[in-house]
């Protein structure tokens, strides 16, 4: 039956009893509600959906829009003021027609074809770093050495950014997905990341190269504004998260080392492994944010036009209806799951086919390289990145 939103709506879940679980609560929900009325960690009342195939349908439904407001846990709330709209370029956060525009213009480049064929450039990139490693000796952070620079060398080469340019990309990309930035942090880094691309944009119309942003520039369908978005998307997305699946799942393996050696002893495991560890560890760690754009009827409740609707990603991964055995276990034997890991529908992840073949290339040749690998702190110690969009760990000491 169709209920009326309540007053007396939950928090959605932040706290975690695993690093590698997401919260308990989601679970009672889940089980219980799984589309359910919320307060949000901002302070922002919404709709949690929490059950994975409410969260299918949500990401689906073109009465959703993806037009939202950021999700902050500091600073001033901004549940009522108004909806600003997409800044261009960003098109993760636009619907169709502007999002198809923009879609089509990147899909050929992260086809799986064009990612097999980037392979080779990205095994490189993973051998080198990991010669720099094994020569600096333990014990090492694995994300300062290993998991952050393998995925930006990638990117920074596919998009034609200057790698020695990466400290200043990377604290600006890092203050996008802090939690507790203040709108005044994250307008400033915001507006320095655009104002990076930007520049690199102009210098690519004299002396184009064969990178993805001189592709764009030569195309000559977007403006200089909605060029810098795209660029400034691309970066961003195209390190952030890979780099914290890579520290992750390694700390996740090296704590089940039962998985560790099951992949050590049969390498043809891992493509497996890779698409259990995205469903298992499921960084984005508060879900997806959109907007009702008119009044709906989901789940058993109405949920009314402009109302913030969030699907819970990790949750869905955890559904026991739809991943076979314990979802709740790492298993690198699990036979392949449609994982949301990378979403569902029109805004799944296009650089996913990228970031499978990142984690592929990293986690292979780190368990050959350093087949004794092992935390040099207790797990307790590991800097978790609770206080972030993208969950992982700050760092990661390692030692062999």
């Amino acid at each position: 039956m169709v209920t009326e939103a309540h007053a007396d709506a939950r928090t959605q879940p932040t706290a975690r009893t695993c690093p590698f679980d997401p919260p308990p609560g989601y679970r009672v929900l889940r089980e219980n509600d799984p589309v359910a009325e919320v307060t949000l960690p901002d302070g922002v009342p919404g709709w949690l959906v929490t059950g994975y195939e409410e969260v299918r349908a949500v990401l689906a439904d073109p009465r959703v829009s993806s037009r939202r407001r950021p999700l902050r846990t500091g600073g001033a709330t901004a549940g009522d003021a108004p909806m600003p709209p997409p800044a261009p370029g960003m098109f993760i956060t636009m619907d169709p027609p502007e999002h198809t525009r923009f879609r089509r213009l990147l899909t050929g480049q992260f086809t799986v074809r064009r990612m097999r064929q980037l392979t080779p450039r990205v095994e490189r990139i993973v051998a080198e770093r990991l010669d720099a490693m094994a020569a600096a000796a333990g014990p090492v952070d694995l994300v300062q050495a290993f998991a952050l620079p393998v995925p930006s060398l990638v990117i920074c080469e596919l998009l034609g950014v200057p790698y020695t340019d990466r400290e200043e990309f990377q604290r600006n990309s890092a203050a996008l997905v802090r939690l507790d930035a203040s709108p005044e942090d994250v307008q400033q880094a915001s507006q320095a990341l655009r104002q990076f691309i930007h520049r690199l944009a102009l210098a690519k119309r004299d002396n184009p190269t064969d990178d993805i942003l001189s592709g764009l520039v030569r195309s000559g369908e977007l403006t200089d504004e909605e060029l810098t978005g795209v660029g400034v998307l691309l970066l961003l997305a195209g390190h952030e998260t890979t780099a914290n699946m890579i520290a992750l799942g390694t700390m996740c393996l090296l704590r089940n080392p039962d998985q560790w050696e099951a992949l050590r002893a049969d390498a043809s495991l891992m493509d497996s492994a890779v698409e259990e560890l995205l469903r298992y560890l499921t960084i984005i760690q508060f879900g997806s944010r959109r907007t009702a754009l008119e009044d709906l009827e989901f789940g058993g409740h109405r949920i009314p036009a402009g109302s913030t609707v969030v699907a819970c990603l990790p949750s869905a991964n955890r559904d026991a209806e739809y991943f076979p055995g314990d979802p709740d276990q790492l298993d690198v034997h699990r036979p392949y799951s449609p994982h949301l890991a990378f979403g569902h529908g029109i805004h799944q992840c296009l650089g996913q086919q990228l970031a499978r073949v990142e984690l592929k290339a990293a986690l292979s040749a780190l368990m050959d390289r350093f087949p004794t690998l092992r935390l040099a702190v207790p797990v307790d110690q590991v800097p978790m990145r609770d206080d972030m969009l993208v969950y992982g760990v700050h760092e990661l000491p390692v030692t062999w």
